[in-house]
């Protein structure tokens, strides 16, 4: 039998274990068996990461590195991202549960990220302003933010990771990046490709810990400047109440009760489509999930009935195939989750159509499950649920739907399916959400930002602007006149 592999954190360009010692171990979900184990950080391994990060901020390796060198490193990276891929993907699907057909090409996808922010990195530009005053020559520059802490969930991390680290080295920060103590490999994998592809020693540390040694001393940090957090809102609120200590600027990308909006003129079995990949793509671990599914009551029936059909023939079972469509869950909190609001929502009149049970097997496999509700306040249509379960509500017109819609305090996602275009301009335009899919879902770009309203969070990542979060724009006035200053205990 092989020796379980260990990963140690990579700090200051060098691998190393925690200085206390602390090990923790990650278990197989598809399997349910111990299968690696991880060093832990401490509060002083965070205070070397982050000492470092400043160290290399300050070095004129990198910080006089021009931008275009920066740029090369990331295309550089992007290469050897795509060429461990498949590695990569593996160790993401033996570590989280995640079907490696989603982890081997959503890692060869991020390639694109770091190659749109390369693209990028000698873009960043300052303006001349026209200013109002004749003898002054005024200018303006965009200059790296500073340490960045960049804080990872353990599902899309190759995705969530790139949406932080490509604009923030694109723009010459350095980043201490924390990985989920949930499986956190495939963030320890990618590390060695930091390190390969030649970005200086503290530009880029990657740790993983509890919250108590390492996630709390990061994001308190005195010398951290920004924050990008993705996770969930009763977490977010702890990074907020830290950041009041270092002022750092803080974005947040958080959880979701997205909906998908299905009118009576949709393509049923489009929409059919776009409710299974928002709600059983990715095994339903999703912070996107559209796992508030609002038909049409003309067409409630024939939907959930196309839905059965499509899920009739769905292959669940061990991630590492590739024919597998439906993996475990990562955790079995969570399948213990979902017996929980699943029971609350049958006690509240819901009717589950099919699942609704985990599978008799081993590891945290959750059937497929499609629950009928009787409300808006069905407990499936308020809980995050982060597992393969769908609900279904009816509608009887576009303001009832779109109110239905905006009635969350989440806002990250949503989906609309018609065939009305205006219909599509208008409903779209209407919903409290950072995204909205038109007769598709679940669809990501580099071009395209990310984010959410209300405890969705705020900020964007992706896109063009987003190199921009990473900067602080400075403001230089040069006097060009001959003559000395006049009084000075006048402003200009």
């Amino acid at each position: 039998m092989n020796a379980r592999p260990h990963y140690q954190l990579f700090i200051d360009g060098s691998w190393t274990e925690g200085s206390d010692g602390q090990i923790m171990t990650s278990q197989n979900p598809a399997t349910g068996e111990d299968w690696a184990t991880f060093a832990c950080a401490s509060k002083s391994d965070v205070d070397r990461a982050i000492l470092a990060a400043r160290r290399a901020l300050n070095d004129p390796v990198w910080r006089d590195m021009t931008q275009t060198q920066r740029g090369k490193l990331l295309y550089r990276l992007a290469d050897l991202i795509e060429e461990n891929a498949a590695e990569i993907g593996r160790i993401e699907t033996t570590d989280s549960g995640k079907l490696l057909a989603e982890t081997s090409s959503q890692t060869a996808y991020v390639g694109d990220y770091y190659r749109y922010y390369a693209g990028l990195a000698d873009k960043i530009e300052g303006a001349v302003l026209p200013i109002d005053k004749p003898d002054m020559h005024v200018f303006t520059r965009r200059e790296p933010i500073g340490v960045v802490a960049a804080i990872v969930p353990w599902n899309a991390q190759m995705f969530l990771t790139a949406t932080k680290l490509g604009p923030a080295l694109a723009a010459g920060c350095a980043v201490v990046l924390k990985a989920a103590e949930t499986a956190p490999a495939p963030m320890l994998e990618f590390a060695r490709l930091i390190e390969r592809a030649g970005f200086p020693a503290g530009v880029v540390s990657v740790i993983t810990g509890d919250a108590e040694n390492c996630a709390i001393p990061l994001t308190r940090h005195p010398d951290v400047d920004r924050i990008a957090f993705t996770g969930g809102p009763d977490t977010a609120r702890h990074v907020v109440r830290n950041s009041a200590e270092n002022f750092a600027v803080t974005t947040l990308e958080l959880g979701g009760k997205s909906p998908i909006l299905v009118f009576e003129d949709a393509d049923l079995d489009g929409a059919a489509n776009g409710l299974i990949a928002g709600n059983f793509g990715a095994s339903g671990q999703s912070c996107v999930a559209g796992s508030r599914g609002l038909v049409h009551r003309s067409v409630l029936d024939a939907v959930a009935g196309k839905i059965e059909e499509k899920m009739k023939g769905v292959v669940i079972g061990d991630p590492l195939d590739a024919g597998t469509q439906i993996g475990p869950l990562c955790t079995t909190d969570q399948v213990h989750k979902i017996e929980k609001t699943l029971a609350a929502a049958v006690a509240g009149g819901a009717t589950i159509r099919f699942g609704g049970a985990p599978l008799d097997r081993p590891g945290n496999y959750m059937a497929p499950t499609l629950v009928e509700c009787a409300d808006a306040e069905t407990e499936t249509l308020k809980v995050e649920m982060f597992g393969p379960v769908m609900s279904l509500l009816p509608f009887d017109t576009e303001e009832e739907a779109i109110a239905l819609a905006n009635g969350t305090p989440f806002g990250l996602g949503s989906g609309v399916f018609t065939e009305n275009l205006a219909r599509a301009h208008r409903v779209s335009s209407r919903l409290k959400a950072g995204i909205c899919w038109v007769n598709t879902y679940r669809a990501v770009s580099p071009i395209a930002p990310f984010g959410g309203v209300d405890r969705s969070g705020y900020g964007r990542e992706a896109g063009l602007d987003a190199i921009h979060d990473y900067t602080r724009t400075k403001t230089t006035w040069i006097n060009t006149s001959p003559s000395p200053m006049a009084n000075p205990f006048v402003m200009r």
